[in-house]
């Protein structure tokens, strides 16, 4: 049970990187009902724009709190001006034409990157990523400091480990009887979470989520109603590009090595996990992460390890074949 218990554990922090990564899928998708096969090279490029920053600030020998905000909300920043740039001058000149243009476009624009990031003025091959966060010293707060206190089964004899202790480094906690649990996954899964709950806040709670489920049902009414449609779809894909960047930090924080092409695999699963949970659907994307991550996880720890990529595209048959809309995607009839 405790080995069980492990894997599940670590298959949730892998799938709630897969979840942040389908988000942006499924956003683009529900407005402009196009896979974006370069969303996971914006991941890739948010994780060397973080790195390339942190070295700027010389973060490696002087580590502050305001350094490493400037990391994090720089990284986000050049993936959603990314976003951005690909959409309007790459999609939007096609956004009329058949769709297996653009979607040609898409892996054109995924291989640029690729091959781009190559370059060797980039010097982007096998780096390790800075750690933005060293000297921060996050402890937990007072309270929690005691209630661990009062639960001696659950840590070694001696202090209550900090949360992000100095060095930042990865914490592991040993719980429910000998299974390890990390900081990181701890906060991959928190971020995960809110940034769910927040984009379904933003697309049923706001102008903007009105604007977007507007011009997902039809943008040429939607433009005759006086929403400015290409606003909305630019917004949408930079929106989707940060939460590319949000993955990409979470990953090189705990995996320092990055490299240019560490965004093709993801990215392919990511957008696996959109299908697999109802591409379009926020929700759906969530579930269809974590769902992957628990089959990759149970797969390399029951069966080969080496199939544990296998399975994600085992699993996209499967859907495909019993359930194309995917587990919360719902049937749509078109009519003829």
């Amino acid at each position: 049970m405790t080995e069980f218990l492990q894997h599940v554990v670590n298959g949730v922090s892998l799938g709630t990187i897969y979840a942040l990564i389908a988000l942006g899928y499924t956003m683009v998708y529900g407005v402009l009902k196009l896979i974006n096969f370069a969303h996971g090279d914006v991941y890739m490029a948010a994780a060397f724009a973080g790195f390339y920053i942190a070295t700027a600030l010389d973060v490696r020998d002087h580590p502050t709190i305001g350094k490493a905000v400037v990391v994090f909300l720089g990284a986000m920043a050049v993936a959603g001006a990314m976003g951005w740039a690909i959409e309007r001058f790459a999609y939007r000149p096609l956004r009329n034409r058949p769709r297996l243009a653009t979607l040609i476009t898409a892996i054109g624009i995924s291989f640029l990157l690729e091959y781009g990031f190559q370059l060797p003025s980039l010097q982007a091959q096998g780096r390790t990523f800075e750690e933005v966060l060293r000297g921060w010293g996050w402890g937990v707060p007072g309270w929690l400091d005691a209630l661990v206190g009062a639960l001696p089964s659950t840590f070694p004899p001696g202090p209550t480990p900090r949360f992000f202790p100095e060095p930042f480094t990865r914490v592991d906690w040993t719980v429910f009887g000998g299974v390890h649990v990390s900081n990181y996954d701890v906060v991959s899964f928190l971020v995960a979470v809110g940034f769910m709950l927040g984009l379904q806040w933003i697309v049923y709670r706001t102008r903007f989520g009105t604007a977007m489920r507007a011009v997902s049902f039809d943008p040429r009414v939607a433009g005759l109603m006086g929403i400015p449609v290409n606003r909305v779809i630019s917004a949408t894909f930079v929106l989707g590009s940060v939460l590319a960047a949000v993955a990409a930090l979470l990953v090189a924080g705990s995996r320092p090595r990055i490299d240019p092409i560490m965004g093709l695999m993801p990215g392919l699963k990511a957008f696996v996990a959109a299908v697999f949970g109802g591409i379009g659907n926020v929700p759906g994307a969530m579930l269809g992460g974590i769902a992957l991550g628990l089959a990759e996880e149970m797969v390399a720890g029951y069966t080969v390890s080496s199939f544990r990529d296998g399975i994600a595209f085992a699993m996209l048959i499967l859907v495909l074949i019993l359930r194309p809309e995917g587990l919360l995607g719902r049937v749509t009839v078109e009519k003829v």
